[in-house]
């Protein structure tokens, strides 16, 4: 896999079993890439490591007066030179492409999650892990998986030339062979701590990324109650804990680094002076020695790799774990569904749903009123087919909808929740996604009423004559909490399906624009199964059929009249009326049955 061939037609089924096991996963689909990088990276560290030796040839022959020698020692070199250059060249080469080729499949395996899981994503992991996870955390995983080939190369160079100085000079090569894997291991001792260090400063950065998003995705509610200094002080807290965490690891990987600086240079000493030791006594020549003393200092190059190799694990295993954790994260239904369905065979019917007994008709306007809008929530979820937990499934037309490919059920079932997301970009942008045909952008931006939206967001963007070149900022966070909802309402009644759930439409709409909407949606709909999760009687009474669904079953069926005056549960719900004034009423409807009796 290249760059440019990116991204994967299938990034594979990931082990997320654990964060090394994922690492190990990642490695083992990345082997065409890593066997080049290796290749490369011996060929670089090989090269280099072989400069001594064509010094130590030309230097003795020099003191030996052999010009033949010295043109040999000069032809090495230069080939030593080629080789280097090559292989540093297309070494950074192939390690990038591992880098960004890992980090892309990451990525890719996240938004698969994301996309396969929906809306139940941020409820079982926070939105700041998720964001963390998908930014950082996937370059330090293809940091780590990339290395390891770089690692390899510069584990077997060192082995080689160990063995070839044992071989060109025994006694100076046994004191390095003996003294490289000492250097190697020095701070293996050292890298427990510098790895829980790690992770505590990567624990805290993710608290402080989740604050930040919490902080920004609110801070229109916290400028109206003037609470965006308590968050500030707060971020601010958070983030000299990050940089206290992140100092500690600092410290510890600097001793480490320096651990690296000074054992080879008591490495060189010793070589150095048993060296001379040697030379005194004739029983080393002066090219030996040279080579042997150039070859420890060109060693401490692949050393050092011995050090990114452990700190880019040490980064790399809690960012691997982190999501190694969101992708392990299951649909409570399968995803691929058992009935082979195109989208000209989508099941079309009554909406049922058995858990609760909820049954919407098909072409009809259901309202279901809920108590706890959490429990809405769920329910709406489950009716598109995305329960959070294992039960009975929904059925359409009869057909159980966990039965059917995620793509078919949510084609035939469209949910918007209670908080849907603008993405940035134009009107026309936004109003981009799969839809029927049927119902033309203009159409349903009326019946949502964004007439208002439109000239806010022309007014808003330089030279965009259009409403539908207007510009909409990320998440929209220029409009207000009733524009976004009407945008993404038009956005859904634009894309037209068959059945419609909508949580809680209009909760930041005025009421005279409301009592537009439920006109405008239940003409627009007609004919179209319909449901709308809300308490608000403006909706309730453009219902063709209004359920009371409390403490998970279905209590009342009927019209939003009827229970308002019959049903005290209900009416509860829809006028907010207090204990007081339900016994009041019950009074009084007792007092009115009896004078219809009398």
């Amino acid at each position: 896999m290249q760059i440019q061939d990116l991204p994967y037609p299938d990034p594979g089924v990931p082990d997320a079993r654990s964060g090394s096991r994922f690492l190990w996963w990642l490695f083992r689909n990345q082997l065409g890439g890593q066997f080049k990088s290796l290749a490369w990276g011996l060929l670089h560290f090989l090269s280099i490591s072989a400069l001594p030796f064509c010094v130590g040839v030309a230097v003795q022959a020099v003191v030996d007066h052999s010009g033949r020698r010295l043109a040999l020692a000069g032809g090495l070199l230069a080939l030593c030179c080629i080789g280097s250059a090559l292989g540093d060249t297309f070494l950074h080469r192939t390690a990038v492409t591992n880098w960004i080729t890992a980090a892309a499949r990451v990525q890719q395996l996240l938004a698969h999650k994301a996309a396969n899981l929906g809306s139940a994503l941020t409820r079982r992991v926070a939105a700041g892990e998720v964001v963390a996870v998908s930014t950082g955390d996937v370059e330090k995983i293809g940091w780590f998986v990339e290395a390891g080939s770089r690692f390899t190369a510069a584990a077997v160079t060192i082995v080689v030339v160990c063995a070839g100085m044992v071989v060109y000079q025994p006694q100076l090569g046994a004191v390095v062979g003996v003294g490289l894997p000492v250097l190697a291991l020095a701070a293996l001792p050292l890298l427990p701590r510098a790895t829980r260090r790690a992770d505590v400063q990567r624990e805290k950065a993710g608290r402080a990324t989740e604050l930040a998003s919490d902080t920004v995705a609110g801070l229109r509610v916290l400028r109206g109650i003037g609470g965006e200094e308590l968050f500030l002080d707060r971020y601010r807290r958070a983030s000299q804990e990050v940089r206290h965490a992140a100092v500690r690891s600092a410290r510890m990987w600097s001793l480490i680094a320096a651990i690296q600086v000074l054992l080879p240079g008591l490495l060189l000493i010793a070589v150095v002076w048993y060296g001379v030791h040697l030379a005194r006594q004739g029983r080393v020549e002066i090219g030996e020695l040279v080579a042997v003393y150039s070859s420890v200092m060109i060693l401490s190059y692949p050393l050092r790799h011995f050090e990114e190799i452990a700190m880019a694990y040490s980064f790399s295993r809690p960012s691997a774990t982190r999501a190694a954790r969101v992708l392990s994260l299951e649909r409570a239904t399968s995803a691929e569904g058992s009935r082979d369905r195109d989208g000209n065979g989508l099941p079309a019917g009554d909406l049922y749903d058995p858990a609760t007994g909820l049954l919407a008709p098909s072409g009809r306007l259901t309202a279901v009123v809920c108590g706890d809008p959490d429990a809405a929530g769920l329910l709406a979820e489950r009716l598109g087919g995305h329960p959070s937990e294992v039960g009975t499934s929904v059925l359409l037309g009869g057909v159980p909808l966990d039965e059917l490919p995620l793509g078919s059920a949510r084609t035939a079932v469209l949910v918007q929740d209670k908080d849907p997301v603008l993405l940035s970009g134009t009107l026309r942008e936004l109003l981009d996604v799969p839809a029927s045909g049927a119902v033309a952008a203009e159409e349903a931006l009326a019946a949502a009423q964004c007439a208002d939206v439109l000239a806010a967001l022309v007014q808003g963007s330089l030279g965009a004559e259009d409403p539908m070149d207007a510009h909409i900022t990320e998440r929209g966070r220029s409009l207000s909490g009733g524009q976004r909802q009407r945008l993404a309402l038009a956005r859904s009644l634009f894309t037209d399906p068959d059945v419609l759930v909508l949580d809680e439409p209009t909760s930041a709409v005025d009421s005279h624009t409301e009592a537009r909407i439920a006109q405008g949606v239940r003409a627009l709909r007609a004919g179209r199964t319909t449901v709308v999760f809300t308490s608000s009687p403006l909706l309730l009474e453009h219902a063709d059929r209004v359920v009371l669904v409390h403490e998970g079953e279905v209590a009342a069926v009927g019209v939003h009249r009827e229970l308002v005056r019959e049903e005290p549960r209900y009416r509860a719900v829809v006028t907010r009326e207090t204990d007081e004034e339900a016994a009041l009423n019950d009074v009084l409807n007792e007092l009115e049955e009896i004078e219809e009796t009398a």
